[in-house]
């Protein structure tokens, strides 16, 4: 692997960052330092540790940072949730369609990580 940015999983990581940016514009002003900063945060951090791991000296510390790109993403499932039932997000579906997707690919690559090890 040359750079992070070559890896699908960064790429569609960035894509969802960019979509939540858009949503989260529309979320009331009240919300701006409390649950549209923690949204943004958790989904800024997928793609920014996949792309620390990867830069990190081992692959042992790759795969450390993929598994807490992961628990970001976790994160930002339940803070849509919790947006849906505040009434900030009609429909939640498609962004839980991008996190299973997102999920599928890390763990992926985290199994052929592992196999390395």
């Amino acid at each position: 692997m040359k750079s992070y940015k070559e890896l699908e999983v960064w790429k569609v990581s960035m894509d969802l960052v960019v979509d939540v940016y858009k949503f989260t514009k529309e979320f009331p002003k009240e919300e701006l330092y409390n649950l549209t900063s923690q949204i943004r945060r958790a989904v800024i951090s997928i793609p920014s540790n996949i792309a620390e791991g990867s830069s990190r000296k081992g692959t042992k510390e790759f795969i450390q940072f993929l598994w807490i790109a992961n628990a970001s993403l976790s994160e930002f499932e339940t803070q849509i949730e919790i947006a849906m039932r505040l009434g900030y997000l009609a429909d939640i579906k498609n962004n839980i369609e991008k996190v299973k997707h997102i999920r599928k690919m890390l763990h992926g690559l985290i199994n052929s990580l592992e196999v390395k090890i």
